[in-house]
């Protein structure tokens, strides 16, 4: 097996997200869908992803491009490139595919596929989170899930500073 082409695979161009969401809604696959810049793959992303799968059956996750990025968390970041991003997190063997999206948020991004969950971590109120109403709208539900203590990408780049 291939698993480097399985993984490119997990990464969902716009010409196959409309068939991927028509397949999966034909199995009646419960669709997960949370985002995020994933910049520095860690243990908290991993946990907070591994759990966000558990509340479904397939898992989207919306990866920022390098332009949403820097939009949203300034200039020196991303430190990893989209596509390097996208990839590590679609290697994940519970993440089913990987979505890159332009904007500042995901609103469209929801609104197309209209998950039946929407996920985001803990320090969201549910009122706040970008997208909620689609998914409301549209029967879904929202989840938070809460971050492992002392795990971030800031956390890591700072501890990185200080080595060097």
């Amino acid at each position: 097996m291939d698993y480097l082409k399985l993984t490119q695979s997990k990464i969902i161009s716009d010409d196959n997200l409309d068939a991927l969401l028509t397949y999966w809604r034909l199995k009646d696959e419960t669709i997960v869908f949370t985002n995020g810049c994933f910049d520095l793959l860690h243990r908290g992303h991993m946990e907070y992803l591994a759990r966000a799968a558990s509340l479904g059956s397939i898992l989207l996750v919306g990866v920022n491009t390098d332009r949403s990025v820097r939009s949203i968390k300034g200039d020196q970041r991303p430190v990893q490139d989209e596509y390097s991003r996208a990839l590590l997190t679609a290697s994940l063997r519970y993440v089913t595919g990987v979505k890159l999206f332009d904007e500042d948020t995901p609103y469209d991004l929801i609104h197309h596929i209209k998950p039946d969950i929407l996920v985001k971590g803990g320090d969201y109120r549910q009122e706040d989170i970008v997208g909620a109403e689609v998914v409301k709208n549209h029967g879904g539900r929202i989840e938070t899930i809460e971050f492992t203590e002392g795990y971030s990408t800031s956390v890591l780049i700072d501890r990185i500073r200080q080595i060097q």
